[in-house]
């Protein structure tokens, strides 16, 4: 089992969701987040003032996998989550954590059982 944390731009959740849906992966966890890479933020004009906005917002996604689902999981988040053909600076990343139990609430299950359907 794994656990994928990605780290995406709001503005590509459907397009990840619908990846990832067409690879049989449904359940996940999505949170608001700000934080700043390479961006290192941004600068605009707000009411004649110039503003800097150093933590830019982004949407992280929790995603419990078993491990046959891993690479399509990630591959999917990959091409759905880059912007245009090569991808840009600020489209986030992807980390694979290893994930030592599951538990689910309502029946019990542990492990493997616990993630599938």
């Amino acid at each position: 089992m794994k656990l994928i944390v990605a780290i995406i731009r709001p503005e590509k959740l459907d397009d990840v969701q619908r990846a990832l849906a067409e690879r049989d992966v449904y359940l996940m966890t999505v949170t608001d987040v700000r934080g700043c890479g390479r961006q290192r933020g941004y600068t605009e004009v707000y009411r004649g003032t110039e503003v800097t906005t150093r933590l830019v917002p982004k949407l992280k996604l929790e995603i419990a996998v078993n491990e046959p689902f891993v690479e399509a999981t990630v591959e999917a988040i990959v091409h759905a989550g880059r912007t245009g053909d090569t991808g840009t600076v600020g489209d986030g990343k992807i980390f694979v954590l290893p994930l030592e139990d599951c538990v689910r609430i309502r029946t019990g299950e542990r492990g493997a059982d616990a993630i599938g359907p």
